[in-house]
């Protein structure tokens, strides 16, 4: 037996943001990160229509980008203190990851960040709230999924929550917010989406409900996002729809290897001056974990699917598989993502000289490949690495070499 878990409602289309017109109850606490939905007008937007359906409204705010333990647990203490009966998260993946999270110690005071951790794992919630999810950016889907990415500073780690109960009740898919995205996020965020649905139509989990949700997604990122990327706004709202159907797929099918290297490289590297920013990883990251998933004939021929939906070409799926690559690669070129760490730069722009030396990036590898095994996406990767092959693996995304193992 399989699940297949979504929203009760999802709201889209320009406009969506005043179902909150609709909601009923007493307290409503909004969760935001910088300043873009201020400036944008969407905050107080927000929490206007909250106070028009009659509730008092506090507002939680500065969360920030890939956020920490710290802020989890600070917010939670200010839920405790005001009571919602709706915690609603507005902006990008960031402050909706952290709001998940500060929703399950809300609900569960004596819940430590290990318990979160425990991969579906979380006890009943919805005793306390309900939850709101708004998404600003086209990639993540957070407003969709049963996932949260929280990151752990002391140990330079990011660690994904998994659980069907932390699937937001209500997702606001308006792609007014979008609009405000500056052209790097858009790049980022976009190749996150890309790698969600690729990732879950090659994921061992995938099944009948999940396919045609990546596939579509595929095909509306590749259709949109490099047009989105230079100013296209109809290109940018239709984005906005993509990666909300990716995290449909990868909520339900899970995800791969990909992601698991985007998070235990994210941040381990932050005292070098930066972030891997997730978006820009995974981009970097796919084309090479296809090479590796590839030798495995089941995820080859998934592969070989993608690239006829695609219109890719090639005459066999060796040849399939080899245009997707070629396709992912030009996309990063035109995205202005580099192709490998060795290459990123603090600004995550392709420079001769990236912020992670080697002789760092050598000595912290077996630590970081370690992690990455033990991640909740690994599970699912059609192939599984040993901890030599994900070394060799994550070699190979430094120097950006073939994969040929």
């Amino acid at each position: 037996m399989a699940r297949f878990t979504l929203p009760r409602d999802i709201y889209h289309g320009k406009g969506a943001l005043e179902t909150l017109k609709t909601f009923k109850g007493k307290k409503a606490i909004i969760c935001v990160g910088g300043g873009s939905m201020k400036r944008g007008g969407f905050l107080d937007r927000a929490q206007k229509y909250l106070e028009e359906a009659g509730m008092e409204v506090r507002i939680f705010e500065g969360i920030e980008s890939d956020p920490s333990v710290e802020t989890v647990m600070r917010g939670a203490e200010v839920m405790l203190e005001f009571e919602p009966d709706w915690i609603v998260a507005i902006g990008g993946g960031s402050p909706i990851d952290a709001a998940k999270a500060m929703w399950i110690k809300y609900e569960y005071p004596d819940c430590t960040f290990e318990d979160m951790c425990k991969i579906f794992g979380i006890p009943e919630l919805r005793h306390k709230a309900h939850f709101c999810a708004i998404s600003s950016t086209s990639g993540t889907a957070t407003e969709v999924t049963a996932f949260s990415i929280i990151t752990d500073y002391a140990r330079g780690t990011k660690y994904p929550i998994a659980d069907f109960e932390i699937t937001p009740d209500v997702a606001i898919v308006d792609p007014e917010l979008a609009e405000t995205m500056p052209k790097k996020l858009v790049a980022h965020t976009g190749m996150d989406a890309m790698t969600h649905a690729i990732e879950a139509y090659v994921s061992t989990a995938n099944c009948d409900y999940t396919d045609p949700l990546a596939i579509h997604a595929i095909e509306m990122i590749q259709a949109d996002l490099v047009d989105s990327y230079n100013g296209d706004m109809a290109a940018r709202d239709r984005m906005h729809n993509a990666q909300c159907l990716a995290g449909m797929a990868f909520s339900n099918a899970l995800l791969g290897i990909v992601h698991s290297m985007a998070h235990k490289t994210g941040a381990v590297f932050a005292d070098f001056g930066a972030h891997i920013i997730h978006g820009a990883a995974n981009a970097m990251y796919l084309p090479k974990v296809i090479a590796f998933n590839a030798k495995d004939e089941t995820a080859k021929k998934r592969y070989g699917v993608i690239a006829d939906y695609m219109h890719l070409g090639g005459k066999d799926d060796d040849e399939k598989v080899a245009l997707l690559i070629a396709y992912l690669r030009k996309m990063n070129d035109d995205l202005n993502i580099p192709h490998c760490i060795g290459h990123y730069g603090k600004d995550s722009y392709p420079t001769e000289q990236g912020f992670v030396p080697e002789e760092v990036f050598l000595e912290r590898l077996p630590g970081i490949a370690a992690r990455a095994l033990e991640d909740a996406c690994t599970g699912s990767n059609p192939r599984q690495p040993s901890q030599e092959e994900m070394e060799k693996l994550l070699k190979c995304c430094y120097y950006d070499t073939e994969v040929d193992f």
